[in-house]
């Protein structure tokens, strides 16, 4: 039971978010044109399409639309990594899912911190993609052990934000003036920082080995690199964005165009190149590209059953395509998909009966007004019109979708083949704690739907 005096996990995160909003909008302008894109192409949608203004209200999602952001981070050790556990947690924010990003030539693993019960995600749903450099994977004996003496050197949290994780943990929770100067503090870890910790010639043998680690070693702190909004027609915004002077990556991210969107579709524009100063110098002469600009496009999440069918059909055309997806064969790619998905159900009821997609149930009027419902069956209930059935919407990441984004930012050049396999155990040893699988997350807010409505109808 929480305190009365405490402010909610849910409203700190809410409030984090803003901030987090206005302080990328400040450091990187073309966010406020992609903000204002996003922003018009969803208008034109709710307008222009009855169907999706209709199921956005009928679950609720339309009040958090505008509040949707998702982050990305990258951080050095272990002890960072759990630190921001810590301050996650403060927030209301669990580590959920692993992503191993290396068979795309990506040297992290990385988990996404959320919000995990449906009504805090109304509240807030922010996310923030957060990876863990793996310097195992860093061949050079040398270079890992200076990239290792630069990153224990460092500490990414002000000492009031570490003063106020601990206090937040040991009183369970913070009063709202704790709770302002937590977001205020909390800020500070994200920030950009113009100033590099070491040398030009550090810096170069660092990107040499891949531009990502001279990313997350090269820096005072693990600065937030893109913020995401949620656009409800991603393609519109692939299309506008040219004529705003925002320059897309070639390829949208994940599964192909549908009547139902499924999972996540993402774009971005290319990484800023900004101008930088390395500790040998007395200016920012240097530079250093990181930050960019995302858009998402979020659909049904999917159970096991449709995973299997998704990561089938999205092999089978990646196979075919006898490529990473780039620039040059762009059109193939998106033809490809589109033939294979084909088979994919593109109604909510043809996922639903094939049980492909998550859902959640609702009461209707008709079920309101309804007596002696308790004979029937659940399919009896939905196909008397006394339950309505949405589309749970999908709040996680696709990892070939993460890697593509990040390769897409740091350059064909960067890519990079390691042979090591994925290691959930290592990452969740440096969390602290397991992570948490997100399709039982799923499931179980399907399941606390369908109760709930059974309990209404008095079934």
């Amino acid at each position: 039971m929480s305190h009365p005096s405490f402010v909610s996990p849910d409203l700190i995160r809410q409030r984090f978010s803003k901030a987090m909003s206005d302080m990328y909008r400040e450091e990187v302008p073309l966010y406020g044109a992609l903000m204002e894109l996003v922003e018009q192409t969803n208008r034109h949608v709710l307008d222009s399409d009855p169907q999706v203004a209709r199921q956005l209200n009928n679950t609720g999602e339309i009040e958090r639309l505008d509040l949707e952001r998702h982050g990305a981070i990258r951080v050095g050790t272990a002890a960072e990594l759990a630190t921001l556990a810590r301050l996650f947690a403060v927030m209301g924010m669990q580590p959920v899912g692993y992503y191993d990003l290396t068979p795309a030539g990506v040297p992290v693993h990385s988990t996404a911190f959320r919000a995990v019960h449906e009504a805090s995600l109304q509240v807030s749903p922010f996310r923030v993609f957060t990876s863990l450099l793996r310097l195992e994977l860093i061949e050079d004996l040398e270079l890992r052990a200076f990239a290792q003496s630069v990153l224990d050197k460092r500490s990414i949290f002000t000492p009031a934000a570490l003063r106020l994780i601990d206090r937040a943990e040991t009183q369970g929770g913070l009063t709202e003036k704790e709770a302002d100067e937590f977001v205020e503090q909390s800020l500070e870890t994200f920030r950009w920082h113009h100033s590099a910790t070491v040398t030009a010639e550090q810096y170069q043998k660092l990107s040499a080995q891949h531009r990502l680690i001279a990313d997350v070693v090269a820096f005072k702190g693990p600065h937030i690199n893109h913020l995401t909004p949620r656009t409800l027609d991603i393609d519109i915004v692939q299309a506008q964005m040219p004529a705003h002077g925002i320059t897309p990556k070639a390829v949208i991210e994940g599964p192909p165009r549908r009547q139902c969107p499924i999972l996540l579709r993402q774009t971005s524009f290319k990484a800023l190149d900004e101008p930088v100063a390395f500790t040998d110098q007395a200016d920012t002469r240097g530079s250093h590209s990181a930050r960019f600009g995302e858009i998402e496009q979020r659909g049904a999440a999917l159970t096991p059953k449709g995973r299997a069918l998704y990561d089938r059909l999205l092999n089978a055309a990646r196979d075919e395509l006898k490529d990473f997806p780039n620039e040059a064969n762009a059109a193939r790619y998106n033809e490809l998909m589109a033939q294979h998905f084909s088979e994919f159900p593109d109604t909510h009821e043809g996922m639903r009966q094939q049980e492909l997609a998550f859902f959640r149930y609702f009461v209707t009027e008709k079920g309101q007004a309804a007596d002696e419902l308790d004979t029937l069956s659940l399919e009896e209930l939905v196909s008397g019109g006394y339950l309505r059935v949405e589309p749970l919407v999908y709040e996680d990441f696709l990892p070939v979708s993460a890697a593509g984004i990040f390769q897409s930012n740091l350059g064909d050049g960067a890519q990079t083949h390691y042979g090591e396999h994925s290691n959930q155990q290592a990452f969740e040893k440096a969390l602290g704690r397991s992570t948490i699988d997100e399709l039982q997350l799923y499931a179980q807010t399907q399941q606390r739907s369908i109760e709930q409505c059974l309990a209404a109808l008095g079934n």
